[in-house]
């Protein structure tokens, strides 16, 4: 069975002037235009092709790399706007397109936006949409804390950024979890943080466990004593001071300093941190 917006091993069976036909099954013979078939192929031959459909809404194949295939995500430019909806750029001659109906909210010409690639049961063409909700699920139970993920974040909210976990779910990072620049479109390594009562998912960053806080710790205790025994750098402090400064989240900061302030080895001010003096 031939799958429209996925790649498919499929043979030669006859060769044209203009490219090969490849044996499509229910589909037909579905071309390969020259331009993209590889050099000395001949009939009989397997290639693994993707299919989609051209600009004269014929199905065809290709051997190119679309940035995504139906039933992934991607971080794609609109390159156009029209009555239509809006075309993206994923990489084929034939831009994407996404409907008005799949978009949350008006995209603009020249914006890159997360998508989610599907293929409409009742006219096979591909299409994109913005809605990941109706898409990628934001309960899942087959993760667990510390399991390291990789994430695309897909959106900004008042709590932190939005994130797809390993291309196939939903879940959130919060703000005080984010230590470091990112936006919209950025592909990085993460971890689950917890699973809440309602099964959705919370993400991190790092995965502070006990080592690190007391790795973390130390690096605070050290700093103290560089700068005489005080510190301005508060659990009060931005983010982005911390971070730069330890390379650390602002939540990890504040665990740090809890601990050794109950360990009485610092004080806590409102503005300063001081190093108790243990020889005294």
């Amino acid at each position: 069975m031939v799958h429209i917006g996925k790649f498919n091993h499929l043979e030669i069976v006859n060769q044209v002037p203009f490219g090969f036909y490849l044996d499509g099954g229910e589909l037909g013979q579905i071309l390969l235009p020259t331009n993209t078939a590889p050099q000395g192929c001949k009939q009989g031959d397997w290639l693994d092709v993707f299919i989609y459909h051209d600009s004269d809404d014929r199905i065809i194949a290709t051997t190119k790399n679309p940035r995504a295939q139906v039933d992934q995500c991607a971080y794609l430019k609109v390159v156009s706007v029209n009555n239509v909806g809006a075309f993206l750029d994923w990489g084929l001659e034939k831009d994407l397109l996404v409907p008005y109906s799949e978009q949350d909210y008006p995209m603009s010409e020249g914006i890159s936006y997360v998508v989610y690639l599907f293929c409409d049961e009742e006219t096979n063409r591909i299409a994109a949409s913005t809605r990941l909700r109706d898409f990628l699920p934001e309960v899942a139970t087959e993760f667990e804390p510390k399991q390291e993920v990789s994430l695309l974040i897909c959106g900004r909210t008042d709590m932190g950024y939005k994130a797809i976990i390993n291309g196939a779910y939903l879940g959130l990072i919060f703000k005080d979890e984010v230590f470091k620049p990112i936006k919209i479109g950025y592909k990085l390594p993460g971890f689950i943080k917890r699973i809440r009562e309602d099964g959705k998912i919370d993400l991190c960053f790092q995965f502070h466990d006990t080592n690190a806080r007391g790795s973390l710790a130390e690096q605070i205790i050290e700093d103290l004593i560089a700068h005489g025994g005080l510190s301005t750098l508060t659990d009060k402090s931005p983010a982005e001071e911390i971070t730069k400064r330890f390379n650390v989240s602002k939540s990890a900061y504040k665990k740090a300093i809890g601990g050794l302030f109950k360990q009485k080895r610092i004080l806590l001010d409102k503005n300063k941190i001081t190093l108790i003096d243990k020889t005294k």
